[in-house]
């Protein structure tokens, strides 16, 4: 029988008392899958976009655990404040139900796309989880 990793890190937080902690671990990244940098994709059509995460795991927003967070995907805009909660609008998307991928539509042109995660708030997590920007192209 597999456990899951919320439930090992529901545990741990309960035991270590440190449920709500917004730092991540010094080697935590996350990276998007799909669409690969440089992608050209077809313009009028929705194309998904996959996250992919490291030395960490997803957990919804409201939710605590330790060394947990969940995704941000930032669209042609670079990354907010540190300490301040991620917007939420048009440039940056929020997945608080802990979804890894999602199917976006964008404009002909020149578009970057960047993950961020973000702790149970919404705020960037210390030191921040961030993907490389990729940068793709509509037509």
């Amino acid at each position: 029988m597999r456990t899951s990793f919320a439930v090992l890190a529901l545990v741990a937080a309960l035991a270590s008392g440190t449920a709500g902690s917004a730092t991540a671990p010094a080697n935590a990244y996350c990276y998007i899958g799909w669409p690969l940098d440089g992608q050209v994709l077809a313009a009028g059509k929705p194309f998904r976009v996959w996250f992919g995460l490291r030395h960490m795991g997803v957990a919804p927003k409201g939710v605590a655990f330790p060394n947990t967070g969940h995704h941000h995907l930032l669209i042609d805009t670079e990354l907010p404040a540190a300490g301040q909660p991620i917007p939420s609008d048009r440039n940056h998307l929020h997945y608080g139900a802990g979804e890894t991928e999602t199917m976006i539509e964008l404009p002909p042109g020149k578009h970057t796309l960047q993950l961020l995660m973000g702790d149970e708030n919404h705020v960037p997590h210390v030191p921040p989880v961030t993907s490389k920007k990729i940068t793709i192209t509509v037509r």
